[in-house]
């Protein structure tokens, strides 16, 4: 078995839109060098300042290199079958094999990190980046930020691991079964390990410990291996997988509960890289009130915490739409529930305060019979519990746990021993999908 050790200066941090100024590759059998290639290359695009103050390398040292094309088949000879390895070895692997892909060639060499293979080798240390490694072995390096003498450092730094018992830990980690090929180079492969084959929420830390990713599964283990399996070379991607540090999570009964929990979470933590579910939480309710001349009128206004409503909505043309079928359907006058904003006049014909209110009270009953009340009671974690979410007048009230035995038979009761949660469309989607599949986890109230 032999291996490539890779180092490659870029234009930038991602492969999808940058290209690679410089590689060097030593060819290893794991007793000492018998190749080595090393090139300039042209990214055929402008090298920024500050990479230029980096590496040294700046856009008249390339303009006579080779493209990555006209290197592609010696490269792709060199790394083909070989052990793939490099400090921090996706972002490297990432880069050529999207270069090498774009010039007809498919890589798929295993892969070893030379981050992961230290932290076994010489556990306990304070970093593990190039720099401090070889600072802390006594291993110099000569023309550092520059592809041949990181290469450089990182044979010698290689050669020491292998010195010191690392062959054991690179046979499990080039397993097909291993995980150490394809998570991010600051996890720990014990903590996917650890995680449980049960649903969850779980969160993705950054090196100060934020939450910077929240998700929901209905199998943990398998869910949070499955961000890291997949090596894009896009930005979004490649900062993602760079600024995972921690993974911790948060057990779940059911899938349900999860999506309950996700939904929540992303909304107090607002994580950097979670896309959806970041739209507002609802922003208007239809409310009824008494006027002063003893008529009960509809209105829309924005949410109020401490004020019940008849019915929320995300979007004010929404709710106006509603309001609008309610009057037709009710014969209500629209000047009454603000749709109508023409002034009342003296002469203006319209039914006594007794007579319309009825009609308003016949809106509100019939409204009520659509937004329903129910509990969704669901197996627990622990075997003397059960899982319970509440439902009252259509809006996802909130959830927790239950004594096996207790008796569910009203909301007012529910509420005593529930944790109340914010409502919005996603989680009262799913909620009413789970209850009209499972009618019978369906109390109603």
């Amino acid at each position: 078995m032999n291996f490539a050790i890779v180092d490659i200066e870029t234009t930038g941090g991602h492969a999808s839109a940058n290209g690679i100024t410089e590689i060097s590759v030593f060819v290893h059998d794991g007793q000492r060098v018998i190749k080595h290639f090393e090139t300039l290359i042209n990214p055929l695009q402008p090298i920024p300042r500050f990479i230029t103050s980096l590496t040294g390398i700046d856009d008249t040292m390339v303009a006579d290199a080779p493209s990555f094309e006209e290197i592609a088949d010696k490269l792709f000879e060199i790394l083909d079958e070989n052990v793939f390895v490099a400090h921090n070895v996706n972002f490297d692997y990432s880069f050529i094999k999207h270069q090498l892909k774009q010039s007809g060639y498919e890589l798929t060499s295993k892969k070893l990190c030379t981050v992961r293979l230290g932290r076994k080798v010489f556990p306990g240390l304070q970093s593990y980046s190039l720099g401090n490694l070889c600072r802390a072995l006594n291993i110099h390096i000569d023309n550092r930020h520059r592809a041949g003498g990181d290469a450089k450092a990182t044979v010698k730094l290689f050669e020491h691991m292998l010195a010191n018992g690392a062959q054991t830990y690179i046979s499990q980690m080039l397993k097909r079964s291993s995980a150490e090929q394809w998570l991010p180079m600051h996890i720990d492969k014990q903590v996917i390990d650890k995680l449980p084959a049960q649903p969850g929420v779980y969160y993705f830390h950054n090196i100060k410990n934020k939450v910077i990713y929240v998700g929901k599964a209905i199998n943990l283990k398998k869910r949070v291996s499955s961000h890291f399996t997949h090596n894009e070379p896009g930005l979004k991607r490649q900062g993602f997988i760079r600024d995972i540090y921690k993974v911790s999570y948060k057990p779940c009964a059911t899938e349900l509960e999860a999506i309950v929990f996700e939904s929540t979470e992303i909304k107090r933590l607002w994580p950097r890289y979670n896309r959806s579910q970041k739209q507002p939480s609802v922003k208007f309710a239809l409310y009824s009130f008494e006027d002063s001349r003893g008529y009960i009128r509809l209105a829309i206004d924005k949410k109020k915490k401490n004020l019940q409503a008849l019915y929320t909505f995300n979007l004010l043309v929404e709710g106006q739409a509603m309001l609008k079928r309610i009057v037709a359907e009710f014969e209500l006058d629209a000047r009454l529930c603000f749709i109508d904003r023409t002034p009342f006049l003296k002469n203006d014909k319209i039914e006594p305060p007794a007579v319309y209110n009825q009609k308003i009270k016949r809106a509100i009953d019939a409204l009520d019979e659509k937004l329903p009340s129910f509990a969704l009671i669901d197996e627990g974690i622990k075997d003397d519990e059960k899982l319970c979410l509440l439902v009252e007048r259509g809006s996802f009230w909130g959830m927790g746990y239950l004594p096996k035995a207790f008796p569910v038979l009203s909301s007012k009761e529910l509420k005593n021993h529930l944790s109340p949660y914010a409502d919005n469309d996603l989680i009262r989607n799913n909620i009413f999908s789970f209850a009209a599949a499972n009618p019978h986890k369906k109390i109603q109230l």
